[in-house]
């Protein structure tokens, strides 16, 4: 039933959906536009968070308001220019990001994330009778979040892959792997998962994107279907690599891919 306020009331595109800055130009851009009928009130503002894993190997956002120092936050020094803007039907808005990094900055990858809070429309309140003849609306605040790095000097990242895991569940095979994070910069890459019979045929795959900044035991966000499947032994390969489709080549730090795999029974 809401679905059409809905629709009418959607928060602004961004572009892109990532930002990484260098401290040679300390500087980016975002692309803001508003695809609805109205205007919307957008507002930019920073935080400092990055992605874990809970103990079914869900993504969650680590949000910490108050950083120490030994966090690599940069959310107190990027500032956008502007931070409030007014955005017309079918308007565009370049919205440009600059970094004042303290003096005395150590070589390494700093993060942020950007909130993108669009203000605008309305959803109708059904149900609500009123012999004045009043409409009832709730105005609707629609947030986009994206990360944002921030990279001074030598950068360099990894992962390890060690504890693979792989349980039978309805007509899926669900996976989950433990992945220690190398270097001084959070890795950004795609793991794909295999499943290989004892022909050397690839029966079943999966690819997800992923970004590891500290430590975490991931579960895959799409399970690898094994329904109709023989039952009988086959083998589970696991690659993660330094390769994105969302991100330009250049913005991937590169480093050497990583694999593991497993003997998994089917019954």
């Amino acid at each position: 039933m809401l679905a059409p306020p809905a629709l009418r009331a959607q928060g602004v595109l961004v572009a892109p959906h990532a930002v990484i800055m260098d401290h040679r130009t300390r500087s980016g851009s975002l692309t803001l536009y508003n695809p609805g009928d109205e205007p919307a009130e957008v507002t930019l503002s920073t935080f400092f968070a990055y992605p874990v894993t809970d103990s079914t190997g869900g993504f969650e956002l680590k949000t910490i308001e108050q950083p120490e120092p030994d966090y690599p936050s940069a959310a107190k020094w990027i500032d956008a220019f502007p931070k409030r803007v007014l955005l017309g039907p079918k308007q565009r808005q370049t919205v440009r990001l600059l970094a004042r990094p303290p003096a005395g900055l150590l070589d390494g990858e700093y993060w942020a994330r950007l909130v993108i809070s669009a203000k605008g429309g309305s959803v109708p309140v059904s149900g609500v009778t009123d012999s004045s003849g009043v409409r009832v609306a709730l105005s609707l605040e629609i947030r986009t979040v994206i990360p944002l790095q921030y990279r001074k000097g030598r950068v360099a990242t990894g992962v390890r892959t060690s504890g693979l895991a792989a349980t039978v569940e309805r007509d899926s095979l669900a996976v989950r792997l433990r992945l220690d994070r190398t270097g001084n910069a959070a890795f950004l890459g795609t793991v794909r998962g295999a499943l290989v019979d004892s022909t050397g045929r690839v029966v079943a795959s999966v690819s997800s994107p992923l970004a590891v900044y500290y430590d975490m035991e991931p579960r895959l966000t799409a399970p690898l279907p094994v329904a109709g499947l023989p039952a009988g032994w086959y083998r589970l390969k696991v690659d993660v690599a330094a390769q994105r489709e969302d991100l330009p080549p250049e913005l991937v730090l590169a480093t050497p891919a990583t694999r593991d795999s497993l003997e998994v029974h089917l019954p």
